[in-house]
């Protein structure tokens, strides 16, 4: 009998219905309530044959559990959690669900975006509490036309893309840089590529990250980057937090450089001790940031369509893995 395996269980799927209609009567579907791979017992590792993982990370230590395993989906577009060169050592296949949160991470960019562009997290911190500020504009180099502003998006796949329409509705100047794009991909979408990051950089009033974490994209963001930008520019990080140097973060506000930052993810998830110290002055409302900063607990992916859409895509998956000789979102070892 084919197996497959839920480590997150029934907190986040309260049956199994979804995922039998795709898997049909005979798979055994285990699901488990853990939050490391440590936590299962041997005999749910020793039965499994296929693995779908939303939050639990699959290392190298863990594979050696599995001793049938023979596909792992990572339930969502990012699968830096998942070991793929170990996988691959033992012929694991390795896939995703690309196709899922589009819409809501899209959103989500935009709409910390328009909070800071359009001033409306400076005057939501700035009209409550006990002294509101003066019934009246606040003069603030965050609040801009946009449509006099150019737009650049860092990594254009699906994600990405559909940031670029958003914008362009909004009537932003669009650009991206994405070496992985092919030529025409710019003409094919109306919108503008840069050639490098740095070029994309400078000429961003409003820069948006959306590419996988991956070697080359760790650190990609930093202070000599992030001081590429234009004075007064604002950055949107909905992709991973890695990326993007908290600290070179913390450093171009507090010297003004940028005008404003979004985060819907940060370096470490959730946030435990050390608190980095942009985060501790955020919750602290240190008056420096002040309607310049937005963080949202990386939940830009979420809206209960989109997980019921994870749901049934992850299981759709890994049936194609492991029941047919057509497997899909295929993530080789090498891929960046």
């Amino acid at each position: 009998m084919t197996t497959v395996l839920y480590p997150e269980g029934k907190e986040f799927y309260p049956d199994d219905a979804v995922e039998r209609a795709a898997l049909g009567p005979d798979v055994k579907i285990i699901q488990r309530e853990v939050l490391r791979i440590a936590d299962l017992s041997d005999q749910d590792c020793a039965e499994a044959d296929g693995l779908c993982t939303f939050r639990v990370p699959v290392g190298r230590a863990d594979l050696p559990r599995f001793p049938r395993l023979k596909a792992m989906v990572r339930m969502g577009v990012g699968y830096d959690i998942l070991d793929r060169a170990a996988a691959a050592e033992r012929g694991i296949i390795v896939c995703n669900v690309p196709d899922y949160g589009t819409m809501e991470v899209a959103d989500m960019a935009m709409a910390h975006v328009l909070a800071l562009r359009r001033g409306l997290a400076l005057y939501f911190d700035t009209q409550r509490g006990d002294q509101p500020a003066e019934w009246a504009k606040i003069a603030s180099p965050l609040v801009r036309r946009l449509n006099i502003q150019r737009f650049g998006i860092v990594g254009l796949g699906r994600i990405g893309t559909a940031v670029a329409h958003r914008a362009k509705a909004f009537g932003f100047e669009v650009s991206f840089y994405d070496p992985y794009r092919p030529p025409g991909w710019d003409r094919a979408n109306l919108i503008n590529r840069a050639n490098t990051l740095e070029e994309l950089l400078r000429q961003s009033d409003v820069v948006s990250v959306h590419c996988p974490l991956t070697p080359e994209t760790r650190g990609m963001l930093g202070l000599e980057q992030l001081r590429m930008m234009p004075k007064d520019a604002i950055l949107v990080n909905t992709a991973r937090g890695p990326i993007v140097d908290i600290e070179a973060v913390t450093t171009v506000l507090r010297e003004g450089h940028l005008a404003g930052v979004g985060l819907d993810v940060i370096p470490v998830e959730p946030v435990v001790e050390p608190v980095p110290d942009l985060i501790r002055a955020y919750r602290a409302r240190e008056p420096w940031l002040t309607g310049r900063l937005i963080v949202t607990p990386h939940i830009g992916y979420h809206s209960p369509q989109a997980f019921d859409d994870i749901r049934s895509k992850s299981a759709e998956t890994i049936a194609a893995a492991l029941l047919s000789n057509r497997p899909q979102n295929v993530i080789p070892p090498e891929s960046f």
